[in-house]
């Protein structure tokens, strides 16, 4: 097992490449005003998938008419959400035990940020957050038993971003979000109160109808009544994770494809003894690689058609153990010609699970940083790892502001020698045990329904229901009561 301080060290080429980069994109930006004119700003479906564009500024919410002051030079952003959850039987499917995830609660969440254009080539961007957690039996730790937890008044982001992000060479340092692809290995998910931050350096290019990113970021715990720190600069966290990577997306590759995308991606990180995720009870070093792709079919060039897929291929080691896992993403469906856009669509997910826990190799697809929330059902039962999930998806939109959907799912294990993992990526739902392996992969089914409604630009709601059926596996494994979550959600942007 390696030391701590050697997943911390940064390769010296790292340090080259971005010291010039420091020197290069300003004198690049500079030559193109020069020469006149610029090429056209990227699809906002690249900007969308790999994390960057104007949008990012604000974590991805829609551009709206901001507060500025000095001649628009200094823009504000504010931000608040809350939901109103009920939950019952999501972890223990067991209706005898009233565990501390069995109850109601309301979170709230505040933002407010400021971008500063210093020169049209050089902006810096703070913004604070305050999370809270009212109610129910949850500890208030960020992550104690699925809390969401309470971090009072924090730093969530704050960065310098040296050229156009739109145009041409860039770079942007310091703490950032991470969203590439469908936010199934990387991801910034809203759902979750704290959602994801990185302390992380990334440069960039980008044309007119793509983008190609090279960055490096070690993931944020949040904590409250501390400042919040990176693995990287946090001398007390064991895991020590950092995450390198290449990324790559077009919206013209594949003429009728809205986005073409590749990507390569490294972990470095520890695994301690007690710390949970896979692989199980393993102790040591990780140092895997994951390639993959995300494919994503245009409708309007495909006679009403879409289809979206993301493969991933990891390897190297995990846990200290031999690696190698897949995962896969497989999706379809057709939006029918009426006012109110109905659409029917099919998907399977996949993630290879580890069928001996004693062979001394890995095979649990490593889920990474996601953001699963709804990727696979709206409980958050399960992470992309050893599973098996195919799905129907039924959407329509009877007005401008409404937006209804109702997803039906069955969850299945890939391999019962593996746990089921939460969406978490590290709550075990269910360990592995003698009875596990001898039983039905079947883990249940789950039914969704939910609606969205913009009240305007400034104002949206949000609530749904889910039930959980269970299946053979938790029956022949312990407690096997059915689930049930639902909830309420209102966003304020200005």
């Amino acid at each position: 097992m390696q030391s701590s301080h050697h997943t911390k060290k940064l390769p010296g080429v790292i340090h080259r490449v971005l010291l010039a980069a420091a020197m290069i994109v300003p004198a690049m930006h500079a030559k193109a005003q020069m020469s006149g004119g610029q090429a056209a700003t990227a699809a906002t479906t690249i900007a969308q998938s790999a994390g960057f564009g104007p949008t990012n500024f604000y974590d991805g919410r829609p551009d709206l008419s901001r507060y500025s002051i000095a001649d628009g030079r200094i823009v504000f952003d504010e931000h608040f959400n809350t939901r109103f959850e009920g939950r019952e039987n999501n972890n223990d499917f067991n209706s005898a035990v009233n565990s501390p995830t069995d109850a109601t609660w309301l979170l709230t969440r505040f933002r407010v940020g400021a971008l500063f254009h210093a020169t049209s080539w050089l902006k810096f961007y703070v913004q604070g957050q305050d999370i809270r957690e009212l109610g129910g039996s949850r500890p208030n730790n960020v992550g104690t038993f699925g809390a969401d937890g309470d971090d009072v008044f924090d730093l969530l982001q704050a960065w310098v971003a040296i050229g156009d992000e739109n145009h041409g060479l860039s770079l942007r340092a310091g703490r950032q979000a991470f969203n590439f692809a469908n936010q199934r290995l990387l991801g910034n998910p809203q759902w979750k109160n704290s959602t994801n931050a990185w302390d992380a350096v990334r440069l960039r290019y980008s044309a007119s109808t793509w983008a190609a990113d090279l960055f490096m970021g070690s993931p944020v715990t949040f904590l409250n009544n501390q400042w919040n720190k990176s693995d990287y600069f946090n001398t007390h966290e064991g895991r020590n994770a950092v995450v390198t990577g290449a990324y790559f997306t077009s919206s013209s590759l594949i003429p009728w494809q809205s986005a073409t995308d590749l990507y390569l991606l490294h972990q470095g990180s520890s695994k301690n003894t007690g710390a949970p995720g896979a692989p199980l009870g393993a102790v040591g070093y990780s140092n895997f690689w994951t390639v993959g792709t995300m494919w994503k079919g245009d409708p309007k060039k495909l006679h009403n058609w879409d289809y979206d897929l993301e493969m991933a291929l990891q390897f190297g080691k995990a846990a200290g153990l031999n690696h190698r896992a897949f995962a896969g993403h497989w999706g379809f469906g057709y939006n029918f010609s009426h006012s109110w856009k109905p659409r029917l669509g099919f998907q399977y997910n996949y993630a290879s699970g580890d069928g001996n826990p004693n062979d001394g190799k890995s095979t649990t697809f490593q889920n990474m940083f996601p953001g699963n929330h709804a990727l696979f059902g709206f409980m958050d039962t399960t992470a992309w790892m050893n599973m098996q999930n195919p799905q129907i998806n039924f959407s329509i939109q009877p007005t401008e502001k409404l937006k209804l959907t109702c997803d039906a799912m069955a969850f299945f294990n890939a391999n019962n020698g593996d746990a089921w993992y939460g969406a978490n990526t590290t709550t075990a739902v269910r360990p592995v045990t003698a009875s596990a392996q001898s039983a039905s992969k079947y883990r249940g089914m789950e039914f969704d329904i939910n609606a969205w409604y913009k009240v305007n630009k400034h104002v949206s709601l949000q609530t749904g229901y889910a039930y959980f059926l269970t299946g053979k596996y938790l029956a022949q494994t312990g407690a096997s009561d059915n689930a049930h979550f639902g909830y309420a959600q209102m966003t304020v942007n200005f």
